[in-house]
């Protein structure tokens, strides 16, 4: 038997569609022999005819065959569309873009290939019925959806746990500038004050002392300028790790949806609802952690 290159279940549809177009093409073929079968019926009544009458049959025959071949015409089209979208909206479901090839309609060796598969199929004198094919049917949906879910979650989860490292990696090192700024603002502090109870020692050499404590005050403010500047990059690293742990959420909650309206009848669907509940308890304590961190306004 004639194959192409398909698995059996899309093998099974494509025989299906065929079916369903030799029966349309069957319909169209008995009316445009009722048409001319009228004609014999209706105009073919005497035994001699004109030259003009029989112009005008053949006129009124062409109007009648011209209109039924160019509506079955339109109507394979449209049929075609309409299979074409069922094909793409399941495919868009599952987030996939598919492509067709228009220059392939019209390769020989291909429409050959495929005349053949229909003899093989239909013309057979042994040939029976599939009772699958009589009764076409989608297959569940529920294995190839579990797949795809439960990598794209086992995806978010790894995304998660990306984020969360660098997120306490982000944390120490807030906390370590923190501290760092608070340590120099005080030292700061205590050079100024003793700076102010040294001018009044009538031993200490005044001038080397305002250089020498001018310079380090320059040093320890520059220091603190840019302990501020890093603190405020840290601020924005965490306002970004923020938005993309958002980011994350929104994706394993758009998944659970995914995963409650495939699986809702199935015990995959109980376990993997445990799992999202989990993972969402743990963004939000990232969250809290993060609003720690977040500039008061």
């Amino acid at each position: 038997m004639a194959e192409l290159g398909l698995n059996e279940q899309h093998q099974n549809e494509v025989i299906n569609y065929m079916r369903f177009a030799r029966s349309k093409r069957a319909q169209r073929l008995k009316t445009v022999d009722s048409c001319f079968q009228d004609l014999k019926d209706s105009r073919l009544v005497e035994d001699t005819f004109t030259i003009d009458e029989v112009t005008d049959i053949l006129d009124g025959l062409q109007t009648v065959v011209h209109s039924e071949v160019e509506s079955e015409l339109i109507n394979t089209a449209y049929t075609n569309v309409l299979l074409l979208r069922q094909i793409f909206f399941q495919a868009e479901k599952w987030y996939l873009k598919l492509q067709t090839d228009i220059s392939e309609l019209e390769n020989r060796d291909l429409l050959e290939q495929v005349a053949e598969f229909e003899k093989s199929e239909f013309t057979s004198s042994n040939k029976k019925p599939n009772p699958e094919l009589v009764k076409p049917k989608l297959t569940p949906l529920h294995e190839g959806a579990s797949e795809l879910l439960n990598k794209e979650i086992a995806r978010l989860q790894e995304e998660n746990e990306k984020l969360k490292t660098r997120l306490k990696t982000i944390e120490g090192h807030a906390t370590s500038a923190l501290d760092e700024k608070s340590k120099l603002e005080k030292a700061l502090r205590e050079l100024q004050i003793a700076q102010g109870d040294q001018k009044f020692n009538p031993t200490q050499d005044i001038s080397e002392l305002e250089n020498s404590m001018a310079d380090l005050k320059c040093k320890l403010e520059k220091t603190l300028q840019d302990s501020t500047a890093s603190q405020k990059s840290l601020e924005e690293n965490l306002v970004t790790t923020k938005h993309d742990l958002l980011k994350v959420q929104d994706q394993l909650a758009m998944a659970e949806k995914e995963l409650e309206k495939k699986f809702q009848q199935t015990t995959a669907y109980r376990n993997m609802k445990e799992i999202l509940s989990k993972k969402n308890e743990q963004i939000k304590e990232l969250r809290k952690k993060l609003s720690k961190y977040e500039p008061d306004d």
